[in-house]
């Protein structure tokens, strides 16, 4: 007998129709769900012989199949550092040693009984037969004593494009690149779809074109030795735009650490020097700086640095005639003839007899007689004061300018007339500033010179006076400090001051001091020999967007290629090239939103932030 069916009363009926409709409810929203699938896959795939489409870009895998009997570190760099998209993959099979032994032990036989009928049939040697059993039985003596082992290894990599003409190109560059190296490659055709999924990364090797290779080689293929700049320690310049990797140095552990930077205005050379001040700041560096444009003192107010304002009008006095109080012996008993030699300098240019650099030509400075009387008149000045080449009266107070005038104003020869020249700093129009004694104390981390407010006759004799004093400091006690010189074309005109900046970089290494050295006027600093003799004593340069006219003298000087001149006229603000010893790169400067708060001059962002 069957069973009766047990009839539903209208409740269980309506709660029935109830779950079949919440279930339809939540099936609906189940599809109506995106999963990170759904997210990240592309539109559609099209799988062509040689090669495939994915959404609107064009890929092409190509594999490597020989390789020369010798690898050298770094071959793969090119590629990794080449400006294009592509994707590379590495597989690398360990096999064991006792198999390979075995096999080579068979493949040593068989050599040896190739070359052994070579010799019976009376033939010339084989000098390839002779090299492979040299490399096998090489091979067999280090295998067999744990020195290597047999790895079984596949490089792959996928170009892309956005057209099947760049992608052509690209493929060029590649086989270029690596048939330079007498490594050979071949487009995987018919087997795009394996090529593509040999390059994801989920570790399926679905090419599976494989090449023997020791221990040795395979380290040769080390993915990580692009040039990319990265160290353990130092500050963060900014973005490798070839690989997106970080540009981490430390300039103090080069040759020396010395900088220059070249870039028309606007181009970001100030933000760029002030966001390395900042971050070097951050590992315990001293910064000093000379502001030409009054652009550091939003920095140096954030930092809590010393703001020196240099004016005519302004309480702040500098004497030339200070002498650096030196530790080092050596230094000690040079110390007076060095300051000598300084002082020399300084006055051609406050007494106008200045060697000016004009046209590539040097014009006059100070005739022989007046070299002469001024040389008499300092050594005479310093004696009057109680000081001699003697280290132990060193510590006596200086003269000044003020008694320097006096001495030339009574002695013969030349010198009365050069007291007159000299009077307008003693007691004419520039009076005061640098003709008392020193003031100034840059006992603080971040410490800024504006010169702004200084007449334009006086500006480089300024300059002069604060680098001769910084110097001094420097000299006298050794510890990590960054000199920043702006605008320092300003000197660079000048025979005098330029030699004073090259001596600058050429001694900075030896009390631990980095030169960075900022101008816009590429043209006329390349043009002068101390110029050319900064950039060569300068380990690390950066070059930023350069006028039309600037872009041909930098590539004579670094060696650009066609690429990276024509980059160096038309990179947006903030990207430049990046030189730093043998390596360089192209980077973007980045800065976190504090730091460009903090940094910018941008009229735009200032009046924004305010």
């Amino acid at each position: 007998m069957g069973k009766k069916k047990k009839k539903l009363t209208a409740v269980e009926i309506a709660a029935q129709a109830e779950a079949m409709e919440m279930a339809e409810i939540q099936k609906a929203f189940e599809q109506g769900t995106n999963t990170l699938r759904d997210l990240i896959s592309p539109s559609a795939i099209e799988i062509h012989s040689d090669y495939f489409r994915l959404g609107t870009k064009y890929g092409r895998t190509i594999y490597v199949y020989g390789y020369p009997r010798t690898l050298f570190t770094g071959w793969i760099s090119p590629i990794i550092n080449i400006d294009e998209v592509i994707d590379v993959s590495m597989y690398i099979y360990p096999v064991e040693s006792a198999v390979v032994m075995k096999n080579l032990r068979t493949k040593v036989t068989q050599l040896e009984a190739s070359m052994n009928l070579n010799v019976e049939k009376g033939k010339v040697r084989d000098p390839e037969l002779e090299a492979a059993i040299s490399d096998a039985e090489e091979l067999r003596d280090k295998l067999q004593v744990g020195m290597e082992r047999f790895f079984r290894f596949g490089l792959y990599v996928t170009i892309w494009a956005d057209s099947l003409d760049e992608l052509k190109f690209v493929q060029q560059k590649i086989e270029t690149i690596f048939g330079q190296q007498m490594i050979f490659s071949k487009v995987a055709n018919s087997q795009q779809e394996q090529g593509f999924n040999s390059i994801t990364p989920q570790c399926t090797d679905q090419l599976q074109i494989r090449r023997n290779m020791n221990t040795g080689a395979i380290s040769t293929s080390f993915p990580f030795t692009s040039a990319d700049l990265t160290q353990d320690k130092g500050i963060l310049y900014g973005i490798n735009c070839h690989n997106n990797g970080l540009v981490i140095f430390d300039r103090f552990s080069l040759e020396n650490a010395n900088m220059v930077v070249f870039a028309k205005s606007g181009a970001g050379k100030s933000f760029t020097v002030k966001l390395e001040a900042l971050r070097s700041m951050m590992t315990g560096a001293e910064i000093i700086i000379i502001d030409p444009e009054n652009e550091y003192q939003k920095l140096c107010d954030a930092v809590g640095g010393s703001y020196i304002r240099l004016s005519l009008n302004s309480d702040v006095r500098i004497n030339p005639f200070d002498l650096p109080k030196v530790v080092d012996a050596e230094d000690a008993n040079d110390a007076l003839r060095a300051n000598l030699v300084t002082l020399h300098g300084l006055f051609r240019l406050m007494l106008g007899g200045a060697t000016t650099v004009q046209n590539g030509q040097a014009a006059p400075g100070l005739t022989p007689n007046e070299e002469a009387d001024l040389d008499q008149a300092l050594i005479d000045t310093y004696a009057r004061a109680g000081i001699t080449s003697d280290p132990l009266t060193h510590q006596s107070t200086p003269p000044t300018i003020m008694n320097l005038y006096d001495t030339l104003q009574h002695m013969g020869g030349s010198g009365p007339t050069l007291a007159q020249r000299l009077r307008k700093y003693t007691t004419g129009t520039f009076a005061g500033i640098f003709s008392q004694q020193s003031n100034v104390d840059i006992n603080n981390q971040m410490v800024v010179f504006n010169i702004r407010d200084l007449e334009d006759e006086l500006r480089p004799v300024a300059m002069y006076i604060v680098l001769s004093h910084i110097w001094n400091i420097v000299r006298a006690e050794q510890k990590k400090r960054l000199l920043i010189v702006d605008e320092a074309w300003q000197l660079m005109q000048y025979e005098d001051s330029a030699n004073f900046m090259f001596s600058l970089a050429k001694r900075a290494r030896k009390y631990y001091l980095g030169l960075t050295t900022i101008t816009q006027d590429v043209e006329d600093f390349m043009g002068m020999k101390m110029g050319r003799a900064i950039v060569a004593n300068s380990s690390m340069q950066l070059l930023l967007k350069q006028s039309a006219s600037a872009v041909d003298v930098l590539a004579d000087v670094f060696k650009l290629t066609e690429e990276e001149k024509r980059r160096l006229a038309n990179f947006p603000v903030g990207q430049g090239l990046f030189f730093a010893g043998q390596n360089h790169v192209h980077i973007q400067i980045i800065a976190s939103p504090t730091e460009e708060k903090l940094i910018t001059t941008n009229p735009v962002q200032a009046q924004q932030q305010q």
